[in-house]
């Protein structure tokens, strides 16, 4: 599979089937974030992977009660240090959530590649996350990723190019036009 092909496969998958993640797949999502870029390649991060049935019950739970989240053998939990992140895009955005993104991105592309599904999270209580998983107050839990086998395989499929804006109201050349 090339990362187009990824591209073009990849969806949010939220029923996953229960079974483990294989050791040696995720080596392959650790490293799939481990290797994505940051600004200035600062790598203000650290990824949670919680496994814990329990846990992932709980972090479901104060993911607005999005309780299919716990069915995911596996979440990532995507965690950062604004104070580290690269400085100069304060008041623009957060360049430790730009980061974050593209290493998640990584995540949910590396995930197909594995025959696995994945959803970005971002509804969820912070405070009750951070206090679940012992997170210091220097950083902030920005996002979660669910990770597993889709409980039906037909969730990952090609593209409906029905379902895709056309070009000419998404893309410009040189200006706005």
């Amino acid at each position: 599979m090339d990362v187009f092909q990824a591209i073009r496969l990849r969806r949010s998958v939220r029923a996953f089937l229960d079974q483990p993640i294989a050791d040696d797949q995720r080596q392959q999502l650790r490293q799939a974030l481990r290797y994505a870029p940051s600004a200035c390649n600062i790598q203000p991060w650290r990824f949670l992977f919680v496994t814990e049935w329990s846990m992932r019950q709980r972090l479901a739970e104060a993911a607005n009660e999005q309780l299919w989240i716990a069915s995911a053998p596996l979440i990532v939990v995507a965690c950062g240090y604004p104070a580290d992140a690269y400085p100069r895009m304060a008041g623009r955005y957060s360049s430790v959530d730009m980061d974050l993104a593209i290493a998640l991105d990584h995540l949910s592309l590396a995930a197909v590649e594995l025959g696995l599904g994945s959803c970005w999270i971002g509804a969820f209580n912070e405070p009750a996350v951070r206090e679940l998983l012992n997170v210091p107050d220097e950083a902030r839990v920005v996002a979660m990723m669910p990770v597993g086998p889709p409980a039906d395989p037909a969730m990952i499929r090609d593209i409906d190019e029905a379902d895709r804006k056309p070009e000419q109201e998404i893309f410009g050349d040189e200006r706005w036009e």
